[in-house]
């Protein structure tokens, strides 16, 4: 089954096309990535899966059941209630952390699970230090984020994510805002989460990590889908504009 679905996505803004006839979907289990220049829409794609943008046209599910329908040429969504149902079914990993400066690290974590999913406080806080533990950061629980580096506030923010039991777990570009010692360690942790069997779909630079953890990967360029195939078969593509961008990263067909 999939458990994402988007078909015939569209999206503006002030009449420039960001998103152009853009389909697709992703299986239980799977490892998605993203890549492309920068503006080619990545990021907006991943913003109207996780309802952050709304979509101009076209479908949205999870597991089969509809965000939003095309109708009539434009995408109409569910009502709220349903949305907020739907929006449980997945968990999105920030580039820039988004994490709450005023709260403690274990109180990052465990604060969704209590206020929005109303769990108990006692199994939540549990779950927590267990996540915490995984990501190397027992030590820092009560920590706030300024005392905490990049990485270790990414790490944070990945904890809080899988801490709402999420389906499927988007990346955006989760290394950008990383100096190049902290990217590793962040990668670490989504190839372990991949080898976990945890869905994932993520936007990235990190062309050889995209390389080794996906079991799919989709190029993209000025609003549309050039490409998706296996990493296999994308680093070894003859497709000029495919050659031509993985050529700056100095990763075609090695």
């Amino acid at each position: 089954m999939n458990l994402l679905e988007m078909n015939h996505v569209k999206k503006s803004f002030d009449g420039n096309t960001v998103l152009k006839n853009i389909s697709l979907s992703v299986k239980e289990g799977e490892v998605v990535s993203i890549i492309g220049p920068s503006g080619s829409g990545k990021s907006t794609l991943l913003r109207c899966a996780t309802l952050l943008e709304t979509m101009d046209d076209g479908d949205l599910y999870y597991l089969d059941e509809a965000a939003a329908k095309s109708q009539n040429g434009k995408a109409v969504y569910v009502s709220g209630a349903r949305l907020k149902k739907i929006s449980r079914q997945f968990g999105l990993v920030f580039q820039n952390f988004n994490l709450f400066p005023h709260y403690s690290v274990l109180k990052n974590v465990m604060d969704a699970p209590i206020h929005v999913q109303k769990r108990d406080r006692e199994s939540v806080r549990k779950e927590a230090e267990e996540l915490l533990a995984k990501m190397g950061l027992s030590d820092r629980a009560s920590y706030y984020p300024c005392q905490l580096s990049g990485g270790q506030q990414q790490r944070v923010s990945i904890a809080r994510a899988l801490a709402m039991k999420p389906k499927i777990l988007f990346f955006d570009e989760p290394t950008s805002a990383l100096d190049p010692e902290l990217t590793g360690e962040i990668l670490k942790v989504i190839t372990q989460l991949a080898k976990e069997k945890m869905t994932m779909v993520i936007v990235t630079h990190e062309m050889h990590f995209a390389r080794d953890v996906s079991d799919r990967m989709i190029f993209m360029d000025q609003g549309v889908i050039v490409e998706e195939t296996t990493p296999e078969e994308l680093f070894a593509s003859s497709n000029q504009r495919t050659r031509e961008f993985l050529g700056k990263y100095h990763v075609t067909g090695d």
